[in-house]
């Protein structure tokens, strides 16, 4: 994976934060040099026409029906050239997709992330590695997982359809009732990252919005798991809920530090 060349377009406003997020970033560079390719080449074509061929006095113009074969073979060779490049573009994005969604490499660990209106549920295995055992670790709108760890995820949903989606790892897929779905992610940056509900889910779904932590190490991960345990962690959520408004693409409103976020968000409506 991220073999490909990645040119920044994205990256110069989000981080590439997950294995494959550079294979995502080359397609949208990819579509956007060869649409950008097309839009020039269209707009020079019409400007240069609407000047060569602009109304002169005495001279009368033309009516082109487009009947003849020699009118109508200038429409077929752009055709032929956006055909050659969807061809050229279906083929990197079947190998992206195969690698990203197709498959599920070994993993070290699994999560499982549960939406609902309007938040999101996690669910960390413990020292066993297993989920559904005794010493899981639940946690509300706050992930944690491990840099360089590869993670397998389970998607479920409550109630309606949601988007499980981390625009730092490119990651982006539907939860749908009475299913699990599951994927996979690699983190390669640690920090604390935006995590949303990218699927319009209900009249609070802008509130839907969470944080996912990659620890640099196991250390730090196994620390706050404790302190979780013990009630005494003070969530990256909860901070960046109440220091709001931050920088874009991350926004929220700012919020009393006393506030229950479920009280909060009984108030919006």
């Amino acid at each position: 994976m991220n073999e490909y060349l990645d040119l920044g377009l994205i990256t110069s406003f989000v981080p590439a934060a997950s294995s494959f997020a550079g294979d995502i970033d080359f397609l949208f560079d990819l579509i956007t040099i060869i649409v950008g390719f097309w839009f020039v080449i269209t707009l020079a074509t019409l400007f240069y026409f609407i000047i060569r061929f602009r109304r002169r006095e005495g001279v009368k113009a033309l009516y082109i029906s487009g009947e003849k074969h020699s009118e109508k073979v200038w429409t077929h060779y752009p055709h032929y050239g956006v055909i050659a490049f969807d061809v050229f573009l279906i083929g990197f994005v079947i190998v992206v997709w195969v690698n990203v969604k197709q498959t599920l490499p070994a993993n070290e660990d699994t999560i499982r992330a549960i939406g609902q209106q309007w938040s999101w549920s996690f669910v960390h295995t413990g020292a066993d590695g297993k989920l559904d055992t005794e010493d899981d670790v639940n946690t509300v709108n706050d992930l944690h997982v491990i840099k360089n760890n590869t993670y397998h995820f389970e998607l479920q949903s409550r109630d309606v359809l949601h988007n499980f989606a981390i625009p730092a790892f490119r990651l982006r897929q539907d939860t749908i009732p009475g299913r699990t779905i599951r994927g996979w992610f690699k983190p390669t940056i640690s920090g604390t990252f935006d995590l949303q509900c990218a699927e319009i889910c209900g009249r609070g779904h802008s509130m839907m919005f969470a944080a996912i932590t990659v620890h640099p190490d196991r250390k730090s991960y196994d620390e706050t798991m404790d302190a979780i345990r013990a009630g005494t962690y003070e969530s990256h959520f909860e901070k960046k809920r109440q220091l709001g408004p931050v920088p874009l693409p991350f926004t929220v409103s700012k919020s009393k530090a006393d506030s229950p976020y479920a009280l909060e968000l009984a108030q919006s409506f």
